[in-house]
């Protein structure tokens, strides 16, 4: 996490191998905006930051240099609905040993 914001989307652009004309078009800004961020002589609004993540599929914690992982955030996501997967399934399980012990199915 020793990379800085101008660092990190110039790098974005440069490992898809697009030129700064064309990002900064499907940014929705100038060309020359966009080379001012990315050698960091301007900081963007959180609207720019926001199409950036979305144009380049990472998130704003690794755009702004806060995560080494440009997915952290989906990652976080599919843990946790995984654990309350894993949750529901041991309800159900403690439901039918439950109906099993009275001899009562219980309800959901």
């Amino acid at each position: 996490m020793d990379r800085s914001f101008p660092e990190i989307l110039s790098s974005l652009r440069r490992e898809r191998k697009i030129n700064q004309r064309t990002a900064a078009s499907d940014l929705g800004i100038s060309q020359a905006l966009l080379s001012h961020y990315e050698n960091g002589a301007r900081e963007p609004g959180l609207g720019f930051v926001c199409r950036a993540c979305d144009y380049y599929g990472v998130t704003a914690d690794y755009l702004l240099g806060r995560s080494d992982r440009p997915d952290a955030a989906r990652s976080a996501a599919d843990t946790a609905l995984a654990a309350l997967g894993a949750v529901e399934a041991r309800i159900t399980e403690a439901r039918a040993a439950l109906g099993e012990y009275t001899g009562k199915e219980q309800e959901a």
